[in-house]
């Protein structure tokens, strides 16, 4: 997965760059946003969801929200600190 990722997130760097310098450099500025673009949208619709998949998994989502006993346990905490 890890190399997946990795393959993807330099394809879409390297995609970025090629519409800038075509925009840039060669002033086809209609090739250079539709590039530009649909590299936009293959980051939000393809590579975003398999990265959080891929950071996500296997850990529990309670961990990482505010109930009320993490509220209690963090407030625990930060009373023994002030104690010390």
């Amino acid at each position: 997965m890890r190399i997946v990722l990795r393959f993807l997130f330099f394809s879409i760097l390297t995609f970025f760059f090629i519409g800038f310098f075509i925009k840039n450099y060669q002033n086809n500025q209609i090739l250079a946003e539709k590039i530009i673009g649909s590299t936009v949208l293959f980051l939000v619709i393809f590579f975003l969801p398999i990265f959080l998949y891929h950071r996500w998994k296997g850990k529990d989502i309670k961990d990482y929200t505010l109930t009320k006993e993490n509220y209690n346990r963090m407030k625990e905490i930060g009373e023994k600190k002030n104690k010390k």
